[in-house]
């Protein structure tokens, strides 16, 4: 296995629900590595969006330890998590999230902003990303004015303009139809191919998890790799 791009050990989370302890995860071990592909299997209430969440430092474990490129994110701020996610993780899920009065193109170049880049030379990568997704013609298109499938490409483009070290996708493809969702694979897997982006997808779908180098079951917060 290359050098970890995410490294989570032992991990637990527990939410507090009236009076009693939920235990979600039950001590996870989960690694990856630059350029991998990993797919993570399980049914609905399993506890993978949960895991999501806390590899890409949206939530914080209840004990053990996450660390992304080395850093350990228990150790970081709210501020430096938000400064970590930019740089090294993309997100997308199975709603875009698009900012609805902002177009394709200024949504993509949305996370270049927050880096203080200048706005003609963020409005110029995300252009370049919209080619990448085949949405050139739809650069000044508002979400609104968008089909499902093309909505999802403008979200996978906002999440891989910054060329973050690792796209986590949740459900990427649950809300479109078989054809659609097939371009959006190879759309996700020719770019994890290209940038050498490590790509970690949660899905129902097992057409999707075949094409992953490497396939987790969640079953009741416990997390196991295919033998």
């Amino acid at each position: 296995m290359s050098a970890a791009v995410i490294d989570a050990s032992a991990v637990h989370k527990v939410f507090r629900q009236g009076k009693l302890d939920v235990e979600v995860l039950k001590g996870v071990d989960f690694k990856v590595g630059a350029g991998e592909s990993h797919a993570i299997l399980g049914a609905s209430g399993a506890g993978k969006s949960t895991l999501m969440h806390l590899l890409g430092g949206l939530d914080h474990a209840s004990s053990g330890e996450i660390r992304v490129l080395d850093t350990r994110l228990s150790d970081l701020s709210e501020a430096g998590l938000g400064k970590l996610r930019n740089r090294h993780l993309g997100f997308i899920y199975q709603f875009h999230h698009l900012l609805p009065e902002f177009s394709a193109v200024e949504n993509i170049a949305m996370p270049l902003l927050v880096r203080r880049i200048p706005l003609p030379s963020a409005l110029a990568e995300a252009r370049e990303w919209l080619v990448k997704v085949g949405l050139e013609q739809r650069a000044d298109h508002k979400p609104g004015e968008l089909s499902g499938g093309e909505r999802q490409r403008v979200a996978l483009a906002r999440a891989l303009v910054t060329r973050p070290d690792c796209l986590l996708a949740d459900e990427p493809t649950g809300n479109l139809d078989q054809h659609t969702a097939t371009q959006m694979l190879e759309l996700m897997l020719d770019l994890n191919q290209e940038l050498n982006t490590a790509l970690v997808v949660v899905t129902h779908d097992l057409a999707i998890a075949d094409r992953m180098q490497n396939r987790w079951y969640m079953q009741d917060g416990v997390l196991t790799p295919e033998t």
